[in-house]
This record gives structure tokens, C-alpha cells and sequence, in this order.
């Protein structure tokens, strides 16, 4: 008996006479025993057809495809630290350092996906493009435009971009990818990733759906990704998995690795996140997230049997927040979530993405389980503004802050510079990230509660934080023309 291997070029025919589902299965059958009767050794070249059908294959797809997926160039000025003592003005002075600080260009590489060809809207992932000068989009024919940054949200990786308007002003036509309902994704589905690996350039790969609803990456508030075993790599973030109609169904975002390189598990966001963070991005330049004002513990077997809780869903109340949006619904603690707005509440994971892309000041509709029997609330969706906030929503003379509450268990008060994005007016007053805001105009500020009572105020009014940075005080005026 005889065994043959398929060469690669055989083997990537077989497979896409597979993945084509709309090709007979004759026709594929017939396909791969050729492959395989030829062997590798006779270096023999399949026909283009058989029995006058053409063989099964991707490329019809992802011409349409492939034009929509964009290679993005990043670059951003690092201060570069000399010397411990570099920030003493009397060693400065002394060794004639020179008072400019010296910098260093960091790159970075990665991709995006085209979704409104019209107006040049492009999605990406944040840490493609974080706290980025300068933007450069290259289209698969090897144009180059500038993008300038609508918004980003760093709690889902996700960032819109758009082309300059000089671009689209121009004989340029663009094309676009439709977002799927990723929610009708199954394990098994074939997916086809598309990105620029490694700066290569435009490069395709093709696989499988290997799991949905995967959580535990570091660094990421709202985690629900698809996770594929088609081959991603650096430069492949923010590129486009798509399915076999052609359909965007997630954003490339991140690989498990420990070498550097793909092993085969890979994370997209799905569409339906994609879609609401893009909305909202467009719309108020952040994403305004809803807060249900509710801790809750995912329930295991043992506590699931105790309490006689049916099924397999649900996650109990460990603590309501007075005046929140359940509190207001009369939750109580020791209920049980078991669904909301028809969707199965399983992990304290899940409740947390699903809290993340509630929309703000509508009501939606919750189960719950109390004393064995079923509950249905109606509860209105208020947005969290006690966690995170962005500076231009109090003053525009802020533009460029995100704001955020002190972290648990430090014994300081005052509101936390989370981020500070270059080119705008805070970044050019010399406000940092890490930077703790104390005051305002003279005013203490406790907690992002009294630092939204600061606001509003007149323009001509003049507006001085009081900062503390590595326990030094600092204070910075601010005005609308900084750069």
C-alpha cells in the first residue's frame, strides 16, 4: 500500500474545495482524489476545471474583500531619559545638559478595515494607534493618505480613524465591508482573516471559528472574542475576519503566544461590539457607557444546589448601589440575574460585557429569580458618569483628558488622570497621565462626583488645575488656544 503526502499547493486546494459550500461535494471529492493520486513526486499540475466546472477557491471572495483592508503606519515622539538625575536643574546646569529633551521615533504597524467607504471611516484597534502624531493609510493598491483620529476606546481595543478630506474629495473610490450579526457565529464556521503580519504587506490566511465568548486577556475592561485558528500575527491588529459571504464578523485584535509568533490562537472582537463602539465614536467621540449600579458573583454548582437555583444561567446580587438603575428597578440582594434583554447571563464576565454596551437612557428588560419564583423588572439604563469620564464633556479646555476615580484601596483624594491625547490643549499645558487633579480654580475636588459639580463654567472664566505628580504640587492653567 502506498501513502502519498499532498504538497502545500494541493493541500490549500483541498482545503478550499472544503471551505466553498457552494461548490457540489462531488466536485470537491473529486478534486483532492485527483491531488492525491498525483502525488508530489510527478509534479503534476491540477486542471483548471473538472467535468467544465472551475475548481473551488477563495479568490472570487476575496477580490471583492481584500480591497476594504487597510495597512496603518503609526509614529510616536518617546521622550528618551538620559540620567536619573536629568530632571535636576543644578546637573543640568553643572554637566551642560542640553535643555531640550531628547526624543526617539517609536513606529508602529498594524491594520484596519474600511466600513464607510463614502466618508473614508475606518476601524482599527487602539493600541495601533494610541497616542499616535502622525497616521499614514496605505490601500491595498499602495496608496498613502493621512488619517486623523475620530476616537478610541481603550476599554475594548477598538479606535475609529478617517482619511483626509482631501482623499475622499478626490477621484478615489473606496470600498467597504458590510458588519455581520456576529451573534449567529457557531464553533466550526470558516473564517478568513486578512491584515499586514509583520509590515509584509496585505497577507490572507483562512481557518475556523475555535470558541466563542473567550475572556481572561489582560488589559481589557469588556472581553467577549471570537477566537480563530486562522493564522495572526504582529501587524495583524485591526484587520478584518470575515466569513464566506464577504461579511466583516470580527476585528483582529490579539494572539495567545510563547514565542512571539501564531500557534494558532487567535482573538477578533465581535461585529456587534465593533458596531455599537463604532456608533458611538462617531457620534460623541467615546463610548458612553450605561451603569447598572450592581456587584455580582458568578454562581458555582455547590451554590447553584444550596439555593435550589434551576438551570445552568444566572449570576447573584452581592451588593446594589443607592439610587442606581436596579436599585431604582427594586433589585434586591440575593437575587438572581438570569437574563438580560433575552440574553443568558452565565458568568459575572458576560454580565460585565453586557453592562458595557447597554444603551444609555433606554430601558431594557431583565429576569430574575428570587424565592423560586420568576421576576420580569423593566430597568432604565443610566449612564456611569462616577467612573470614567471624558475631559471635554465638562469644559473643552479639557478636550484630550479621560478622567477616572481613584482606585480602591489608596488613601488619596481626587480624580486620576487616565489618559492624555497628544495634539490637543491639555496635552500642550504639559498634563500627563498618572497625574492626580486635586483642585480646580482653588476648589477641592474629592472624587469625579466633585469634579463634575466644578462644571460648567464661562469660557472667559480662567480654569487652573492643581495637580499632584509623584508627590510634587503643580498648577496649570489651561486655555483653549494651548497646543
Amino acid at each position: 500500500m502506498t501513502i502519498t503526502v499532498l504538497n502545500d499547493k494541493q493541500m490549500t486546494q483541498c482545503q478550499a474545495g472544503v471551505m466553498m459550500h457552494k461548490v457540489k461535494v462531488s466536485l470537491v471529492a473529486m478534486s483532492c482524489l485527483v491531488s492525491v493520486m498525483l502525488g508530489s513526486s510527478v509534479h503534476a499540475t491540477l486542471p483548471m476545471s473538472v467535468d467544465g466546472q472551475p475548481l473551488p477557491s477563495l479568490a472570487p471572495l476575496l477580490e471583492d474583500v481584500t480591497p476594504a483592508v487597510v495597512n496603518i503606519y503609526s509614529r510616536t515622539r518617546v521622550q528618551v531619559r538620559t540620567s536619573p538625575f536629568a530632571d535636576d536643574p543644578f546637573f543640568r546646569r553643572f554637566f551642560d545638559f542640553p535643555s531640550v529633551p531628547r526624543e526617539r521615533i517609536q513606529q508602529s504597524l498594524g491594520s484596519g478595515v474600511i466600513v464607510d467607504a463614502e466618508k473614508g471611516i475606518i476601524l482599527t484597534n487602539n493600541h495601533v494607534i494610541n497616542n499616535a502624531e502622525d497616521i499614514a493609510v496605505t490601500l491595498q493598491d499602495g496608496r498613502e493618505f493621512n488619517g486623523r483620529l475620530i476616537g478610541a476606546d481603550r476599554d475594548t481595543d477598538l479606535a475609529v480613524i478617517q482619511l483626509e478630506p482631501s482623499a475622499l474629495s478626490s477621484d478615489l473610490t473606496l470600498s467597504e465591508l458590510v458588519l455581520s450579526d456576529s451573534s449567529a457565529l457557531r464553533v466550526g464556521d470558516f473564517v478568513v482573516a486578512v491584515g499586514n503580519p509583520f509590515g509584509l504587506g496585505q497577507t490572507v490566511t483562512s481557518g475556523i471559528v475555535s470558541a466563542l465568548g473567550r475572556s481572561g486577556l489582560r488589559g481589557l475592561e469588556y472581553q467577549n472574542f471570537i477566537q480563530t485558528d486562522a493564522s495572526i500575527n504582529p501587524g495583524n491588529s485591526g484587520g478584518a475576519l470575515i466569513n464566506l459571504r464577504g461579511e466583516l464578523i470580527g476585528i483582529n485584535t490579539a494572539i495567545f503566544t510563547p514565542s512571539g509568533g501564531n500557534v494558532g490562537i487567535g482573538f477578533a472582537v465581535p461585529a456587534s461590539t465593533a458596531r455599537y463602539v463604532l456608533d458611538q465614536l462617531i457620534q460623541f467621540g467615546e463610548v458612553r457607557r450605561g451603569s447598572l449600579g450592581v456587584d455580582v458573583q458568578t454562581i458555582d454548582e455547590a451554590l447553584r444546589q444550596a439555593l435550589n437555583i434551576p438551570g445552568q444561567s444566572g449570576v447573584i446580587v452581592r451588593s446594589v448601589s443607592t439610587g442606581g438603575s436596579l436599585d431604582k428597578a427594586g433589585v434586591k440582594v440575593g437575587d438572581v440575574i438570569m437574563a438580560i434583554d433575552g440574553r443568558e447571563i452565565k458568568q459575572q464576565q458576560a454580565m460585565r460585557n453586557i453592562e458595557g454596551l447597554l444603551p444609555v437612557d433606554q430601558t431594557i428588560q431583565m429576569r430574575l429569580w428570587r424565592e423560586g419564583e420568576t421576576i420580569d423588572v423593566a430597568v432604565a439604563i443610566e449612564e456611569n458618569l462616577d467612573a470614567r469620564i471624558s475631559g471635554q464633556r465638562l469644559d473643552r479646555r479639557l478636550d484630550g483628558l479621560t478622567l477616572v476615580r481613584v482606585p480602591e484601596g489608596q488613601r488619596v483624594r481626587g480624580v486620576v488622570i487616565e489618559e492624555v491625547r497628544r495634539n490637543t490643549p491639555t496635552w500642550g499645558a504639559g498634563l500627563r497621565a498618572g497625574d492626580l487633579i486635586v483642585a480646580v480654580n482653588g476648589r477641592v475636588v474629592r472624587d469625579l462626583q466633585s469634579m463634575r459639580a466644578r462644571f460648567p463654567m464661562r469660557e472667559d472664566q480662567p480654569l487652573e488645575l492643581e495637580i499632584q505628580r509623584r508627590g510634587v504640587a503643580y498648577r496649570v492653567p489651561l486655555s483653549a488656544d494651548d497646543s
